[in-house]
């Protein structure tokens, strides 16, 4: 399912898909750690901005759309900032 919303110049896409979801799982549980907290909201933040490539990709090519509706497309993007301004939120600085 996710290997049709990879956008074309992402090289190696089921490899890329396995890798992001590695990450999320990795990232989520440290979380719960927290000398790793800051660190793996950071890099969630990193991943919702580079995610936004797959956001932009799928509203621009119909067959990465998945038949999603283009007003469920087009909110995705600016939800993709408010998810970062979230993660944020929980920083401790």
């Amino acid at each position: 399912m996710y290997l049709r919303i990879m956008p074309n110049y992402v090289p190696n896409h089921k490899f890329m898909v396995f890798l992001s979801g590695i990450a999320e799982v990795i990232l989520g549980i440290s979380l719960c750690f927290p000398l790793l907290k800051n660190v793996a909201i950071f890099l969630i933040i990193s991943m919702l901005l580079i995610f936004l490539s797959v956001h932009i990709y799928m509203l621009t090519n119909k067959k990465a759309a998945a038949g999603l509706p283009r007003w469920a497309l087009i909110l995705r993007i600016p939800m993709q900032f408010v998810l970062m301004f979230w993660a944020y939120s929980y920083l401790q600085l």
